[in-house]
């Protein structure tokens, strides 16, 4: 059936929050390649946003997903445990930063992830607050969208948010917000807002996601420690995106000289299929009494075994330092572009998690119109992109970072075909 009858369909049947930004709909894929119904080929730099660092249908995944369902599919962990439960908390324990002794929970969203986290803070320190970060993009549930820095669409039409929720500007130099900004609002907001002896946790991603691809600086990151530190107040570092390998290292914070209290973890766990977790210092991750984490679905077995075989391909395959490889050559590309393309802002991001901001190159204002004339051009000749950031002017890029050379360079050929044919 063609992608238009679909589409109709797909109009007439779903409700229209669940907003899709192609009417590609896909057949079959396999690592950084999709075919969709109609049989055409597209190169996937979206991931299903960021779900597939380690590309559609990995063999070794589908394998150990193929011998999970041979074995059983659901028994829920807090009936009927299972053993490969436990070992991938164990394997998570024991790399995910941080030092002393770390407990795991698993979970099946990053939403779900980031809302146990704050449960898991709020009982820990016996406080409410929080604190998270304009930009920020923390999941669709009440309070991920209470975390989350940007209204639209996230947030409107749905009425108000969970309360003792605050935000504070991420620094972000190229839009005039330094660091020193950011540090004295946070200040401000605890001298105005909010007592931080009742603040519970402060939420960041290391790098934003859905928020641009920005980049929080070290010192920034020390600072943001250190506060804590004095207020007693739980870091709670959101890895959802920036995680397995994706930043050039198996997790972004390790990157920085800082210690995270919990660490939120999905998409690219699993390989494609629904798994999340919280990760932290084992003291804190006991604090909630028995039966208050959990799911029925939390902990797939079938995504047990996924993400079991993500570890060992992320390992076996020196993920890590493929994805500074590949970052490498497309940050390289797209600076080659600078001097003929005016529209280009910026270029940054770590490993393999780039991005590149478009402004009008005559008022130097943000242009969602440009970024999104760049997506519908490279998706016409067969690229899938992504857009994010609060002025939506931002592609970002989240191959696979398993990708065959020969298709990233394929792929590279056409982002700088699209990029200058929107300059027509």
């Amino acid at each position: 059936m063609p992608n238009a009858k679909i589409e109709e369909r797909r109009t007439d049947a779903i409700a229209r929050g669940v907003g899709v930004q192609t009417q590609v709909f896909a057949d079959r894929a396999r690592n950084a390649e999709l075919w969709d119904v109609e049989g055409r080929r597209y190169i996937d730099f979206a991931s299903g946003i960021a779900v597939l660092n380690t590309g559609h249908c990995h063999p070794k995944v589908m394998k150990a997903v193929h011998e999970q369902l041979d074995r059983f599919t659901h028994t829920c962990h807090q009936v009927v445990p299972y053993e490969n439960y436990v070992s991938l908390a164990e394997r998570l324990n024991a790399v995910v930063p941080g030092g002393g002794r770390k407990k795991t929970i698993f979970v099946t969203t990053g939403a779900e992830a980031l809302e146990n986290a704050v449960k898991i803070a709020r009982s820990a320190t016996g406080r409410n607050a929080v604190v998270a970060f304009s930009g920020g993009f923390h999941g669709r549930t009440f309070m991920g969208m209470a975390m989350t820095g940007k209204v639209f669409p996230y947030k409107a039409g749905f009425g108000s948010m969970p309360n003792d929720v605050y935000h504070v500007p991420f620094p972000m130099d190229l839009h005039g917000v330094t660091e020193e900004t950011s540090i004295a609002a946070l200040d401000r907001l605890f001298k105005s807002d909010v007592d931080p002896a009742r603040v519970a946790a402060l939420v960041i991603e290391p790098v934003q996601g859905e928020g641009g691809f920005y980049v929080a600086p070290k010192s920034f990151m020390r600072h943001l420690r250190t506060v804590c530190d004095r207020h007693g107040i739980l870091l709670i570092i959101d890895e959802v995106q920036t995680g397995f390998a994706r930043c050039g290292t198996l997790f972004a914070i390790e990157q920085y000289d800082v210690e995270p209290d919990l660490v939120t973890i999905a998409k690219s766990l699993a390989g494609g299929f629904p798994l999340a977790a919280v990760t932290g210092k084992a003291s804190v991750m006991d604090a909630p009494s028995p039966g208050g984490l959990g799911g029925t679905y939390g902990g797939s077995p079938i995504g047990i075994a996924a993400a079991h075989a993500v570890l060992d391909i992320i390992e076996e395959e020196g993920l890590c330092e493929r994805a500074n490889r590949l970052g490498a050559r497309l940050k390289h590309r797209l600076e080659c572009l600078r001097d003929e393309v005016p529209e280009i802002s910026d270029i940054r991001g770590p490993g393999f998690m780039i991005a590149v901001e478009f402004k009008d190159a005559a008022s130097g204002a943000p242009s969602s119109a440009f970024a999104g004339r760049v997506r519908e051009i490279a998706l016409s000749k067969g690229l899938i992109l992504l857009t994010c950031g609060v002025h939506a002017n931002v592609i970002r890029f989240l191959a696979p970072i398993t990708i065959e050379n020969a298709v990233f360079t394929e792929a590279l050929d056409i982002l700088e075909a699209s990029i200058r044919t929107a300059r027509a």
